[in-house]
């Protein structure tokens, strides 16, 4: 939906090149296609449509004071809504049917770019709770690392939703699911209401997905790290300790200032973050995000649309 920012419009060349997924842009026709010709971008490809004047938008006003009608949204404010705020028109075109997912955030804030999915697209089908992923790319492996953009202080049953939330992510590009709720103690060797709430998150994780690899609460060493792991489980037979592909954070503190410090330190790339939880794709990007972000983030909304596809079929 921000077709009138160059690093979009760059990065739907790119795709496109590639072959990667069908784009649809919106903005204003002429704006697009002048920062298309500035960058020398070839977007012929994708289709170009302007909220403003789209033969939708009033269609698409009557199903929004449908949904948010008793919310107080009248025909005049959806109508204005649509008009200014292209995020609530994709959305309202993921709603539709008319597209699988949306990436916005390089011109919106966070709360703008989620709002509209959390009023209109909602969680998935036993889904409770939206959480956000990083992906890690070190030079030899990859990490996934939650919720580190929008939960703050989860509760045990949130913690559990968001670690449950991760495996299925992490499934969805191939990575095998070793779950590590993360805390400062490991084990039984230390106690307190945050350790106390990952061992109950942990429990109720195993029992709702009892096929999934989840263990905690263990420290960040002892999950990644097998010679640590071996001292500070002291030998005890472990699917994750030492081989965790998934670390869930107590809260987001910990797993915001972690993902930044792992990123800075390790020079590695962060991508993210990335939703889970909704019924359909949507994707947040920094306001300073690159051109690569915006590419990076548009494949992995297409492989959460692919799962969220097969998922509906196999129901």
């Amino acid at each position: 939906p921000e077709g009138e920012d160059w690093r979009v419009i760059t990065a739907a060349g790119e795709l496109l090149a590639r072959g990667m997924c069908d784009l649809i842009i919106l903005g204003d026709r002429e704006k697009v296609l002048s920062l298309a010709s500035e960058h020398h971008v070839d977007i012929s490809h994708a289709q170009i449509i302007d909220p403003r004047t789209a033969d939708d938008k009033e269609d698409f006003v009557q199903s929004l004071v449908r949904i948010r009608g008793h919310k107080g949204m009248t025909e005049a404010k959806a109508r204005q809504t649509l008009e200014e705020d292209f995020t609530w028109y994709g959305t309202m075109m993921m709603e539709k049917g008319l597209c699988d997912g949306m990436v916005s955030g390089a011109i919106h804030t966070t709360a703008d770019t989620m709002r509209p999915a959390l009023q209109i697209i909602k969680t998935g089908p036993g889904v409770s709770l939206v959480s956000s992923v990083f992906f890690m790319l070190l030079p030899d492996r990859v990490y996934l690392f939650g919720d580190c953009a929008i939960n703050v202080d989860p509760t045990a049953e949130e913690l559990c939703q968001i670690a449950l939330s991760c495996a299925e992510t992490a499934v969805a590009f191939g990575i095998e699911p070793r779950v590590a709720m993360l805390s400062y103690a490991t084990g039984t060797s230390n106690s307190g209401p945050i350790v106390e709430k990952v061992r109950l998150a942990t429990q109720l994780a195993k029992v709702k997905a009892p096929l999934v690899a989840i263990e905690g609460p263990t420290q960040f060493d002892a999950a990644v790290d097998k010679d640590v792991a071996a001292i500070k489980l002291k030998g005890a037979a472990s699917q994750v300790a030492g081989r965790a592909t998934v670390c869930v954070f107590p809260d987001l503190n910990s797993g915001n200032h972690t993902y930044k410090a792992v990123q800075q330190a390790a020079r590695c790339i962060a991508i993210g973050p990335i939703m889970q939880g909704l019924r359909l794709p949507v994707n947040d990007l920094s306001r300073g995000c690159t051109v690569g972000d915006v590419v990076n983030t548009v494949i992995i909304t297409c492989n959460q649309a692919i799962s969220a596809k097969q998922r509906q079929e196999a129901a």
